[in-house]
């Protein structure tokens, strides 16, 4: 029996990252986003097109939602759920976007389940990452409906965790993100500072990678920094979305996020430079511009 293509809802750098993984995995592909010409841009791999939501809740039996924000997740959610067909088995959304928890929680419980199931699979890792098959799924839901869409879940992130009820996928993909950004502000202050001192950055590099400073944002994002190639692979945009909705949710923890209050500010600075759509690597330039 012919399986039914997998929707791609929002066709960014993660929904093209998504959706070269599942044709790379021999799985049809239908592509939508309010900007037609990204979700065409996806034909050059394969994928189909649709006009609309509506039209991925009657042709799919499983969407992968890849958009900016939470709202643009609860909106296209709700789309996909009241356009689903009567006499349909329920559509499975699988949200990798970085999203609120607690709302996304909220959605998947008033979600009508005989119209929409929702699996929450944030991914850690850039969207080059994850088109190499090299990012982490968080997974949090209903453990039987994520098996459902195993094949999906296999193509995206061959490597994941399941995490418990959603909501805690999100969670998860909160703190590490947390704990990345300021990796990268660190990287990106250590290169500046060898190189005012007179150090040579490539060798410095490979130094730093040897030491007990390593982290993988070194091999993610040094030669970027260095080379300064800012093509992106995760925006300053949504990167300073993810960190303000980390400092909301902390906020409503009476929690101080310090370090994470530093690194906004540092993004903003790229914000205010007219870097939104760089590569968040581009962090190294606002470093650079900041002189006592």
């Amino acid at each position: 029996m012919k399986h039914k293509p997998v929707g791609v809802a929002g066709c960014g750098l993660m929904g093209t990252a998504c959706g070269q993984r599942l044709r790379g995995a021999g799985l049809e592909v239908i592509a939508y986003d309010i900007d037609a010409a990204k979700a065409a841009a996806l034909s050059a791999i394969g994928a189909g097109t649709a006009a609309s939501l509506a039209e991925l809740a009657t042709r799919c039996d499983a969407v992968v939602i890849a958009v900016f924000n939470t709202d643009q997740a609860e909106a296209a959610c709700d789309a996909l759920a009241a356009a689903r067909p009567a006499g349909l088995p329920p559509l499975t959304a699988v949200c990798v976007s970085t999203c609120d928890p607690d709302r996304i929680a909220a959605l998947a419980a008033r979600l009508p389940a005989d119209r929409l199931s929702f699996v929450e699979m944030p991914v850690s890792g850039t969207s080059d990452q994850t088109a190499r098959g090299d990012a982490l799924g968080l997974v949090g839901g209903d453990p039987a409906t994520a098996d459902r869409v195993k094949p999906v879940l296999d193509a995206i992130c061959p490597r994941r965790h399941h995490l418990g009820a959603a909501g805690n996928g999100g969670r998860a993909k909160l703190a590490i993100n947390l704990i990345l950004g300021i990796n990268r502000a660190a990287l990106a202050e250590g290169l500046v500072f060898a190189q005012r001192m007179g150090l040579p950055l490539t060798p410095f590099l490979g130094v730093a990678k040897d030491s007990a400073a390593y982290s993988q944002i070194m091999d993610v994002k040094g030669a970027k920094m260095i080379a300064g190639d800012f093509t992106p692979h995760g925006k300053i945009a949504q990167t300073l979305k993810d960190f303000s909705l980390m400092l909301e949710v902390a906020g409503k923890l009476k929690q101080q996020l310090p370090l994470a209050s530093t690194y906004t500010d540092i993004v903003e600075g790229c914000m205010k430079a007219g870097e939104a759509e760089l590569d968040n690597a581009a962090v190294i330039r606002e470093i650079e511009r900041r002189h006592n």
